[in-house]
């Protein structure tokens, strides 16, 4: 009896270890098969820029197709939740970015964590959003704008390309940290927004700092703040927030690519190190600096600890504030 047992243990574990080599095989093997990166918004946009500039690049250095895919819909939900669901193998990539943060936390019955569902691979690239005021307001600076929307609440207007979008979230959180009221005016899309805010018909706003300094320059718009941890290379003259007496409004866009959690460390290494590298060549840093980004790369961990940080912090904004998508 105790001999058929051994015998049996022993077939077990050598099943077991079997099983265990084809796994160890299999995912030093990758990739074998191709990698499908996917874009939760339509094509033109930063996310999918970035993608469709990593896309042949990675190709070239792993030996396999990388293909993009646009899969738009619910403010980015709905493609991140398929990478959510996929298998976490490493050949499903999200193109993600700091507003899956936003949208997750504001559409009702949303099926993914952003924070759980996904392994960091790497941060992409920044854009930096500059606070600018129309010249009919007459306001010059920081302080000025915060003496006048306490002095006048809801007198100012300040629009946004929609309803939870960075420029939107950007302004409510400069809102609640310098205790203000002004008058949200939503949009469908930035080129509406661009030209009233242009015209005079809106006060103040948010744009990316590429945008926005062509209008500064031109005199058809004053900057106020960068809403950057240090001043930006485009407009170095532009004092950040904190330099004037605002802190915590950091609300730089981020763009970065994730993979399902659960996707084997050597994977997710593997990607980092390649995508990584892309990143850093000048072309790459040439070709998304025109389209108004900066190329940056990360560690899984230093990517990771930036979700975990901005997740609550976006939370706070979308439940203090009452802000839906629905």
């Amino acid at each position: 009896m105790k001999l058929l047992k051994r015998s049996h243990l022993a077939a077990l574990a050598a099943a077991l270890m079997g099983t265990l080599s084809l796994g160890v095989w299999a995912q030093s093997g990758f990739p074998s098969q191709p990698i499908k990166i996917i874009v939760p918004f339509t094509p033109g946009t930063g996310m999918d820029t970035i993608a469709r500039v990593v896309a042949p690049r990675l190709s070239e250095r792993l030996g396999q197709s990388v293909v993009v895919q646009n899969q738009p819909g619910a403010s980015g939900n709905i493609g991140a939740d398929a990478v959510a669901k996929s298998t976490p193998d490493g050949y499903t990539v999200l193109m993600g970015a700091n507003t899956m943060l936003m949208a997750s936390q504001m559409y009702k019955n949303v099926s993914f964590d952003p924070v759980k569902d996904f392994s960091s691979v790497t941060m992409a690239a920044y854009g930096s959003l500059m606070l600018v005021a129309n010249p009919k307001t007459g306001i010059k600076s920081l302080p000025e704008l915060i003496t006048m929307a306490k002095a006048r609440p809801g007198s100012i207007s300040f629009g946004s390309p929609g309803v939870g979008t960075p420029h939107h979230m950007a302004m409510e959180l400069f809102k609640l940290e310098s205790n203000t009221f002004m008058l949200h005016v939503p949009y469908r899309g930035s080129a509406g927004y661009t030209q009233d805010l242009l015209s005079g018909e809106l006060n103040v706003g948010f744009l990316p700092v590429h945008i926005a300094q062509g209008f500064v320059k031109s005199g058809r718009l004053t900057a106020l703040a960068l809403g950057s941890p240090k001043r930006h290379p485009v407009a170095p003259e532009v004092p950040t927030f904190e330099e004037v007496g605002v802190k915590k409004i950091d609300v730089d866009l981020w763009y970065a690519f994730f993979v399902p959690s659960k996707t084997p460390a050597n994977v997710v290494t593997r990607l980092n190190t390649e995508i990584a590298a892309i990143l850093r060549q000048n072309e790459v840093k040439e070709i998304l600096g025109k389209a108004g980004m900066d190329a940056s790369a990360s560690s899984p961990a230093d990517l990771t600890a930036i979700v975990v940080k901005d997740y609550p912090r976006w939370g706070n904004v979308i439940s203090t504030k009452k802000i839906s998508a629905e």
